[in-house]
């Protein structure tokens, strides 16, 4: 044991003497001046190693010469840590510890007044006052959060412009520059006769935290974003202000997360973000232990006013917050030092949504289509979204597969196709993409999933069920898509209604089903069976292939192939049936067809009518997504997409109609035509998430190599998803 501490004692040792210095970077003339007396004191101190003081231009040049070898160290700010560690891999390693409540932290919080029925996810349109532009609790935290929620849209990176869409009107400090919306300074006031409206400072009365909170006080605005300590700081008499005098506390509630709202007390559990200490900051190979002891010695014999330095002071520099925050109590090491966990989830979520720099902006989004008509559609979209000066313009680019599309944006060809469940799971696990926006199909339910169902004819003389499909005819929507192979095939191996041989779940359908369509599996090695009843372009060209010149590809074509009697049943999503029944389409093949003509195959045996489909499928999917590379700034696509549906998202909308497809004689072409809204990925930030482990495990369940493939009864071939087998036994 002894020998282990002396091993210890002496690398540490090492290690000091190896750092002949620590360099600490300032960002202006009193700073250096505070440095410079720093490192006089702690010399004299002998305290070690030395301690000396280099100048940067600013914080984050600061992070940067720490990257560079130019300096060892730097204090900063939540934001600037974010982006140090993001960019320039530095780690915190002491941090500021300013009460001894709550740490080396503090909260965010939205406050209202108690007689108000504002919640969280009811904040558009509603007056806000901010403690400045910029600011962590008043700005970016909840700004930030209000964007990666996906509750406020951001059209080309412009942050004041969407905040300014967003609330009717506010008053946030600082924003009275020419570039920004008159609407962020409305609610100012400025100082007591009416001067310097809106500047960031104490001349502007909703200045700050007190002064937010002042502006929702006196019914200027609806919700007041400071920090967790700001109402009782200026409630209850504390804060001897006329415009205070008689305010009570009881009087004001914060808004939560997850849309309750409660005391004004209780800001541990309901805030928008816990907002982090200042840290210091150093590169990774740096031994964070070594600085901690530095500083502590230091802080031991400055922290006190009899000792001439004073490290937490800053005024007799006539400045503030130099080197380390006036506020600070204590320097703390940090056990876990990885920007990551300093700063926490919510915090960092809040950042990200933040992190949108026009700058770095592609000029134009540039769209996978995958055939004649979605380039027709593309086309004709790209242009009406320059008409409505929509940015980044979007751009169309042509590719013959899916797959093609994940490799192209895998490269950074091109930047965004839609895909429908099978191929998101190709796209995330296969190229490393991620979703960037999603639609979704319900005006009542924005849940971002739709339903597998079996459709067939209501026939009284045929009625037959799931366990009577052996030797029929089927239609499909395509060759591992999603509601039209996955799930069907997927579910049928899981009862036991076929047993692939080896890996062939292909010929598998092919011997189970007497002839289908699925477009796609005219492929080498598969069943003729499977594109017998595939109809092609109509002039016997392009037939099974796996796009929209075969007349029975995707889901009306599947549909399609149901209704001319080729196949008995077709699987299919739940809304395609009334999608192209009782005048709902009107191509000259669903001329007189009803929706009540048709009837569902449940997995339970039974059959069912067509609205029933929540209790009769065969597993709910989620729903098509926009894929993107990870370097693309999802927060853009999803704010160009938000805006573009304002002006185009009615199918009543003459200029373009985003989810329609009939001009193109056409379905689904870009977005599914069923899509009621494009909606925000929220916290489905990985195709992981978006889709949900039942329904991973579907897919996965339904793979194999010749290394687990060798009986029928494989495990691997019964390994459906929970969602299906959940469904069977409801």
């Amino acid at each position: 044991m002894i020998w282990k501490i002396l091993f210890v004692l002496i690398f540490s040792l090492q290690t000091m003497v190896c750092l002949n210095e620590v360099r600490w970077c300032t960002t202006s003339d009193p700073e250096k001046q505070k440095c410079n007396e720093m490192k006089l004191a702690f010399t004299q101190a002998q305290i070690l190693p030395p301690f000396s003081c280099v100048s940067g231009k600013s914080s984050i040049d600061c992070a940067r010469m720490v990257m560079s070898n130019e300096a060892d160290a730097v204090t900063l700010d939540g934001g600037l840590i974010y982006q140090a560690g993001k960019e320039y891999n530095l780690k915190p390693v002491v941090g500021e510890v300013y009460d001894q409540d709550v740490g080396t932290s503090y909260y965010a919080v939205a406050v209202v007044r108690r007689n108000s029925s504002i919640t969280i996810s009811h904040l558009k349109g509603t007056k806000s006052c901010h403690t400045g532009i910029q600011r962590t609790v008043g700005w970016n935290v909840p700004i930030g959060y209000l964007i990666d929620s996906g509750q406020m849209s951001v059209m080309g990176c412009d942050i004041p412009k969407a905040v300014s869409n967003f609330f009717s009107m506010s008053c946030v400090p600082g924003a009275n520059m020419p570039s920004y919306p008159l609407s962020l300074c409305e609610l100012c006031k400025g100082d007591e006769n009416g001067n310097n409206k809106c500047e960031e400072n104490a001349q502007e009365r909703y200045s700050d935290y007190s002064g937010a909170f002042r502006c929702l006080v006196e019914g200027e605005g609806d919700v007041a974003f400071v920090k967790h300590s700001t109402v009782s700081e200026n409630s209850d008499g504390k804060n001897p202000a006329s415009w205070a005098q008689d305010v009570l506390s009881e009087n004001y509630q914060l808004l939560c997360r997850d849309g309750t709202r409660v005391g004004v007390s209780e800001w541990r559990h309901c805030n928008l973000a816990r907002v982090p200490a200042h840290a210091v900051v150093v590169r990774p190979d740096m031994d964070g232990s070594l600085i901690y002891r530095l500083l502590n010695e230091g802080q031991r014999r400055f922290n006190f006013d009899s000792s001439g330095f004073q490290m937490f002071h800053s005024t007799a520099y006539n400045g503030n917050n130099l080197l380390f925050k006036d506020s600070t109590i204590e320097l703390r090491l940090i056990s876990t030092q990885t920007y990551q966990a300093w700063l926490g989830d919510e915090y960092l979520h809040a950042m990200k949504g933040m992190s949108c720099d026009p700058d770095r902006l592609p000029k134009s989004l540039r769209w996978c289509t995958l055939s004649i008509g979605e380039i027709w559609k593309c086309a004709n979209m790209a242009n009406a979204f320059k008409n409505k000066t929509l940015n980044p313009s979007l751009q169309c680019v042509s590719a013959d597969s899916t797959e093609k599309c994940m490799k192209m944006i895998q490269e950074k060809e091109i930047d965004a196709v839609t895909l429908d469940g099978g191929d998101i799971y190709t796209a995330g696990k296969r190229y490393g993409l991620v979703p960037a926006a999603g639609e979704s199909y319900f005006e009542s339910d924005l849940s971002n999933s739709y339903y597998a169902v079996a459709l067939v004819h209501k026939s009284p003389s045929d009625a037959f069920t799931i366990h009577d499909l052996k030797g029929r005819k089927s239609c499909h929507t395509g060759y591992e898509r999603t509601a039209g192979w996955n799930i069907p095939v997927g579910a049928l191996i899981q009862k036991g209604f076929i047993r692939p041989e080896g890996c062939s779940t292909a010929k598998a359908i092919g011997n189970f089903f007497s002839a289908s369509c699925v477009p796609g599996a005219n492929q080498k090695d598969f069943p003729s069976e499977l594109c017998k009843l595939c109809k092609g372009d109509g002039n016997g060209k392009f037939k099974c292939e796996k796009d929209s010149r075969e007349l029975y590809f995707g889901y009306s074509g599947a549909f399609r192939c149901l209704v001319e009697r080729a196949g008995e049943v077709a699987f299919v999503k739940h809304s395609t049936v009334f999608e192209n029944t009782n005048g709902t389409n009107l191509e000259s093949w669903t001329k007189d067809l009803k929706s009540s003509d048709f009837q569902l195959l449940c997995p339970n045996g039974a059959r069912a009518e067509v609205y029933q489909y929540a209790d009769c499928n065969w597993a709910q999917v989620p729903a098509h997504a926009v894929m993107v590379h990870p370097d693309t700034n999802i927060h853009a696509v999803y704010g160009l997409l938000d805006k573009a549906q304002d002006f185009f998202g009615s199918d009543n909308c003459s200029e373009f109609k985003m989810f329609d497809s009939s001009q193109y004689q056409a379905k689904d072409l870009i977005f599914k035509d069923s899509t009621y809204k494009i909606v925000p990925v929220r916290e489905k930030t990985t195709y992981h998430q978006w889709l949900g482990g039942d329904y991973i495990e579907s897919l996965e369940g339904m793979q194999c190599s010749s290394s687990t493939a060798v009986t029928p009864v494989n495990a691997a071939f019964f390994l459906i998803s929970n969602i299906i087998l959940i469904t069977f036994l409801a």
